[in-house]
């Protein structure tokens, strides 16, 4: 950048926020006085979250459509925001879905588009932008989940997928904190109030409702937990105590009574 250059505008880049936990996320920075950007696929959906914040009195955030998961999507990503003149000082990393099935028998290229929109996608931008989130002393929050915690039988891969996020995100957080810069996993629960079950092929009732929670309180608790410095923020009660299952019991039993609920839900009627 040349000294004549105008300085970048320091943004909040949401991604995955068209819906569901990114839009409740979008909403709850703007609502602290943070300038948002948001992307993903559907630019009509965007759109519609950006003006639901603007009609709230705050600053209508910056809309731009890109697929992550595609082979240049994070590059237009990148060419939009520096053509808006500005740059992330804090990235959420929200964008991604789920698949639920046999690893053997779901679409090969279909588990591999989950891992390059839950992974590598994720770990691109990061890369991306990190100089950016440390020069402006901002930070990197990553939407994981509790399956984090857990292997996945019926749903591996994306089991896996959010565990690499976790491990990343901590990982982060302990190399970043000397610099002043937050990074912080959420993991929630499943939440009925997003389109990840559709998306993932689940059934309303697939989990116990103790663990449900809207997209409102889990974007709110991750908010509060990320400005508050936490390593990793889990909302509710009932999925904290899942979390902690691994310390609990043997890896063999957790294990055990993952795949011993996928074999009931695989032979009842969906």
């Amino acid at each position: 950048m040349s000294s004549s250059s105008k300085p970048l505008e320091p943004v909040c880049l949401i991604t995955g926020a068209s819906a569901g936990i990114g839009a409740e996320l979008a909403r709850v920075f703007a609502t602290h006085g943070h300038r948002v950007a948001l992307t993903a696929r559907r630019e009509d959906e965007l759109n519609a979250v950006a003006d639901s914040i603007a009609a709230r009195g705050a600053p209508r955030p910056l809309v731009i459509a890109a697929d992550l998961g595609s082979a240049d999507g994070i590059e237009q990503l990148a060419r939009a925001l520096a053509a808006a003149g500005v740059e992330p000082a804090t990235l959420v990393n929200n964008a991604g879905f789920g698949l639920v099935g046999d690893a053997a028998r779901i679409d090969r290229d279909e588990q591999l588009r989950l891992v390059d929109l839950n992974n590598r996608a994720l770990t691109d931008l990061t890369l991306r932008f990190i100089d950016s989130v440390t020069r402006h002393k901002g930070g990197i929050l990553n939407v994981a989940s509790i399956a984090a915690f857990l292997p996945g039988p019926g749903m591996a891969v994306y089991h896996a997928s959010k565990a690499y996020v976790l491990s990343l995100s901590e990982a982060l957080h302990e190399e970043l904190k000397e610099d002043g810069v937050r990074a912080c996993a959420l993991c929630p629960g499943p939440s009925p109030t997003t389109g990840f079950f559709s998306r993932a092929g689940l059934p309303a009732d697939c989990f116990p409702a103790g663990l449900m929670r809207d997209a409102v309180s889990i974007a709110r608790a991750g908010y509060d937990g990320f400005m508050g410095g936490h390593r990793v923020v889990v909302p509710g009660k009932p999925s904290r105590i899942v979390t902690l299952l691994p310390r609990l019991l043997p890896r063999a039993v957790i294990r055990g009574l993952g795949g011993w609920r996928w074999r009931r839900k695989r032979r009842a009627p969906m």
